[in-house]
């Protein structure tokens, strides 16, 4: 399948700025996967930080104003993985070169709204999100824009990666180019997430880098309330993988963890720490954040606290 960011190669993406192996300022200082991070915001220059916490803001502020006409939505997956898709776009992801997997297809209103940051995505379709007749569907499908695969069940996704980096493989193009894999963390409940990932390693599929957002969240309640995931970081581990575990909301420790993945030479997985309730404050304390509900007033409120001018 052809992605709208392969289809838009050459155009100018305010988001990628620099080669997908790491950002140019990043530490030379070499640490131990199981150890915990110490590095510091000087570790990165403040623009680099700064970068990323305005494309996360803005993440924001284009999924509540996609939700907003309707009154509710899937704005929780935007706003727990909403840094972590922005440090991916600030060096590591190229539009037109890597592949990016968005496999819950209910997280695609993150990807659209990354997709409308680099102007890949016009903002007259993203106004259309969730209209009968779009393309800017509220759950991913084939025809979903600014991905390369999004699925329809969940914890398929992390197989069609493996597919996209295996065919690179076969092609003779590996290590020109990487596959992101954006998964959530009810996804590692089901098998075929641990199959695809036995795969990747067996076969070493260094070009293959997940981003699992664990958020704790699914339609049923807490993730933890219902089967036991934990230790996730170890368990990826053991299947062969190198595994860093952090703060998804901490752009600093997200551009190590990014940084690290992509030069290690097996399959690579960032376990982002995340909150689907974090950077909106206005939300009330019962928000579901797995499915908001978003009122007037409070989509009001919303776009108030995300404005720019607010910034």
């Amino acid at each position: 399948m052809t992605s709208t960011a392969h289809r838009t190669a050459g155009r100018t993406a305010h988001s990628v700025t620099k080669p997908a192996e790491a950002p140019a300022d990043t530490p030379t200082q070499e640490t131990p996967a199981e150890e915990t991070p110490t590095e510091t915001t000087s570790a990165w220059t403040a623009d680099t930080v700064g970068q990323i916490e305005r494309l996360a803001r803005r993440i924001r502020l284009r999924a509540v104003r996609m939700i907003a006409p309707h009154g509710f939505g899937y704005l929780g997956q935007a706003l727990s993985a909403a840094e972590t898709i922005a440090t991916l776009h600030t060096g590591f992801f190229r539009p037109g070169t890597d592949r990016f997997v968005c496999s819950p297809g209910h997280y695609i209103i993150t990807a659209y709204a990354a997709a409308a940051e680099a102007g890949i995505l016009p903002d007259a379709e993203l106004a259309r999100y969730g209209q009968d007749g779009s393309e800017i569907e509220a759950i991913g499908t084939e025809r979903s824009p600014g991905t390369d695969l999004t699925c329809g069940s969940l914890a398929q996704g992390l197989s069609g990666g493996a597919g996209f980096a295996l065919a690179d493989r076969l092609r003779g193009v590996e290590g020109t180019r990487r596959t992101f894999v954006l998964v959530s963390d009810g996804e590692v409940e089901e098998g075929q997430t641990w199959e695809a990932a036995l795969y990747a390693a067996h076969h070493r599929l260094g070009d293959l880098v997940v981003l699992l957002d664990a958020n704790d969240s699914q339609v049923d309640g807490p993730v933890s309330s219902l089967t036991t995931v934990e230790p996730l970081a170890e368990k990826w581990r053991s299947f062969g993988w190198y595994a860093e575990d952090v703060d998804g909301h901490d752009p600093v420790r997200l551009l190590h963890a990014l940084a690290k993945a992509v030069a290690d030479p097996r399959p690579s997985v960032v376990i982002a720490r995340t909150s689907t309730t974090h950077g909106l404050s206005c939300l009330p304390p019962e928000a579901d954040g797995h499915f908001i509900k978003m009122p007037a007033e409070l989509a009001e409120l919303a776009l108030g606290e995300l404005a720019d001018d607010h910034a």
